[in-house]
């Protein structure tokens, strides 16, 4: 079912409650180990957390270029290429959290405000090609389930070694 602003209800709630996976995944986890790498030398748990908090404030700004564009070229984000990675990298997870809520609060707001027409916009995509917003928020959850999975395999390895 589609609410009122053109955003599928399902898009809307998953937005709002995909975030709870937090409490269960890094809920009392010492800090230690959410800093730890792993021997591959990839993202610690807190760093992919600190990546989805980045994401979001920089999907957001992609978003808003769908409505004040036509059909803009969104190319994908790597955080390696983005010159305030490295600060949002060394973010401690409180600061981290705080942001990731933040944004998703701004996410959620800018979604529900959206009219139908505007729901129907496109921006381009280089692999999946020309995508409406709804697509691009279904985009958005699939990377973000990503790295939450991510982070509790890192949290998994670490209380495993």
């Amino acid at each position: 079912m589609t609410g009122s602003t053109g955003i599928p209800d399902s898009i809307l709630v998953r937005l709002a409650a995909q975030p709870d996976a937090l409490a269960a995944i890094v809920g009392g986890v010492p800090p230690e180990v959410l800093d730890a790498r792993p021997p591959s030398g990839e993202w610690s748990a807190r760093e992919n957390l600190a990546h989805l908090a980045r994401h979001a404030e920089v999907f957001l700004r992609r978003l808003e270029r769908i409505l004040a564009e036509d059909r803009p070229p969104l190319g994908r984000y790597r955080a390696e290429e983005d010159p305030e990675w490295t600060a949002w990298s060394r973010l401690p997870l409180p600061d981290v959290l705080r942001r990731l809520a933040e944004n998703r609060a701004r996410l959620i707001a800018w979604a529900r405000s959206l009219s139908s027409a505007q729901a129907e916009r496109t921006g381009l995509h280089p692999t999946f090609g020309e995508m409406t917003v709804p697509r691009w928020l279904e985009f958005f959850l699939l990377h973000e389930a990503h790295h939450l999975y991510v982070v509790m395999l890192r949290v998994g390895e670490v209380r495993r070694r």
